[in-house]
């Protein structure tokens, strides 16, 4: 198996410091933090963070202990992973589907580690096309498959709410890796399967 380790920043969720900033933003927009409503928001919008962010202190290597050797010769494919992400650029957060197929050189992951692995990468701070890239590498780094591929679909709440704001637009980023890289007929298969009876 290739290198399993990542580097995840020894970090608590400092919520106190949160609340205070979050006060603070209340106090510039012209509200009154002390008003029935907006009382408990501080520390409501911490714990949301902590929530939202917990891949940060999250090593997705956790998630490798479900390989399994088999040999199977044919791509597996997971779509349609729901998944939620921070837009580092605004703090505004991305949603979407993710599509992650790999194809196997004696080695399979258990399915719900796919998930799991996408929800890792994804509860950080994030630009899509590095967390595509991201989920991408780390498998064939860490599965050793002849090929991985990574499609991810999402909508941009920074876009679609705010500045251009053109709700219903999505990003589609891929990811591709070994076979499904150099061979056309390997990246047409796996592409076609993943959009294949989607409605």
């Amino acid at each position: 198996m290739g290198e399993a380790s990542e580097r995840i920043p020894n970090l608590d969720v400092d919520t106190e410091r949160i609340e205070k900033a979050v006060r603070e933003i209340l106090l510039a927009v012209g509200e009154d933090p002390e008003r029935e409503g907006l009382k408990a928001t501080p520390q409501r919008v911490a714990r949301m963070y902590a929530e939202l962010l917990a891949g940060m202190r999250q090593n997705a290597a956790d998630h490798l202990k479900s390989i399994f050797h088999e040999q199977y010769d044919e791509i597996v494919l997971l779509r349609e992973i729901p998944f939620y992400s921070i837009c580092e650029h605004h703090l505004m957060p991305f949603i979407g589907k993710a599509h992650v197929a790999y194809l196997p050189a004696g080695r399979v992951l258990g399915v719900s580690k796919l998930a799991r692995i996408v929800d890792t990468f994804a509860r950080r701070l994030q630009v899509q096309e590095r967390l595509t890239d991201q989920i991408a590498d780390f498998l064939m780094k860490n599965l050793e498959p002849i090929g991985v591929a990574v499609v991810l679909e999402a909508s941009h709440s920074c876009m679609t709410i705010r500045g251009i704001q053109k709700p219903g637009a999505v990003m589609v980023t891929s990811s591709l890796r070994g076979i499904f890289k150099r061979d056309p007929r390997s990246r047409a298969e796996v592409l076609t399967l993943m959009h294949t009876n989607r409605t």
